[in-house]
């Protein structure tokens, strides 16, 4: 879905130089923009439902808890940019937002801004499809 608007492949070199917000940055972007994707692929149609599936699938706790679901698949390498973003230091956390949630939401927006930059799109689009999946299972639940 994202490979032809990535113009550039980032080298791991590259992309470890990046701060881990900046990460989260276009982590959050790409999600977003597959989370609404998905969501228009669906039965919703009414703009309002549309938003009140989209923010949760996006919002900090439902990344967390991806996040936590996902850890066993994980490389080193995707543990070590969670790790990073966990680790990172944002100088606000919404008012809706657990911190411990916002911090592992942000970890979450940066192995996804990780494998975006670095061209992984085959892992990419593996770790989206499975967010989607554990995403729907929550929201399953919940009814």
């Amino acid at each position: 879905m994202f490979e032809e608007l990535n113009n550039k492949k980032y080298s791991k070199a590259e992309i470890l130089q990046m701060k881990p917000l900046a990460l989260a940055f276009v982590g959050d972007c790409v999600y977003e923009l597959y989370v609404r994707n998905f969501l228009i692929t669906e039965k919703y149609r009414d703009v309002n439902e549309l938003h009140r599936k989209s923010v949760f699938f996006v919002k900090a706790k439902a990344q967390a808890y991806i996040l936590h679901m996902l850890e066993e698949e994980l490389t080193e390498d995707e543990h070590n940019f969670v790790r990073r973003g966990r680790n990172a230091h944002p100088h606000t956390v919404p008012k809706n937002a657990d911190v411990v949630d916002y911090r592992y939401a942000t970890a979450y927006e940066a192995l996804i801004g990780y494998l975006y930059l670095s061209g992984n799109s085959e892992r990419l689009d593996y770790i989206l499809r499975k967010s989607i999946e554990i995403g729907r299972m929550r929201d399953e639940s919940r009814k």
